[in-house]
């Protein structure tokens, strides 16, 4: 058991680029991940289509059942994790860590920076045992006035 949610097995996740024909399947799996903070439709749209975004979904079987982008930001030779989601009753069966770093390599940046709730001590640990370290704390950023722990990982020159 996930969070009270009965896990579902994957035995093997495949991580395959998304576009914008991913759009209604982002939009279901954005409001069960993060239902006070979903993105509103109009910024999955930018998410799927606008440039300079590394985008990447998680399929079990023929549904998407995680999602990530990566924003680089080339002039400050940086990127950010835009969003990470992996649908709860696929969670800890390693599709968050498969995603996040098939996204860091496909980056080619050598710093990369995600914000995260305070309170989400399950994705902070995971963070951390990949290599991402406090950064900063952005005071009042979610809806609810909940901070965000700002994150990095320096990918070091080897990009």
């Amino acid at each position: 058991m996930v969070s009270g949610i009965d896990a579902v097995a994957c035995e093997s996740a495949s991580i395959e680029k998304a576009s914008w024909r991913d759009l209604n399947e982002l939009r279901r799996i954005e409001q069960i991940c993060f239902p006070k903070d979903s993105w509103p439709l109009f910024d999955l749209i930018g998410v799927l289509t606008l440039p300079n975004i590394v985008r990447l979904k998680a399929v079990c079987g023929d549904e998407m059942v995680g999602f990530i982008a990566g924003d680089v930001r080339r002039l400050e030779n940086l990127a950010w994790i835009a969003t990470i989601c992996v649908l709860p009753e696929y969670r800890q069966q390693g599709i968050g860590t498969a995603l996040l770093e098939a996204c860091e390599a496909r980056i080619k940046i050598p710093r990369i920076r995600l914000s995260v709730r305070k309170s989400n001590q399950a994705a902070i640990q995971l963070y951390g045992k990949l290599g991402y370290h406090r950064y900063g704390t952005w005071p009042h950023y979610y809806s609810d006035g909940e901070d965000a722990l700002v994150l990095e990982k320096n990918l070091g020159l080897r990009r």
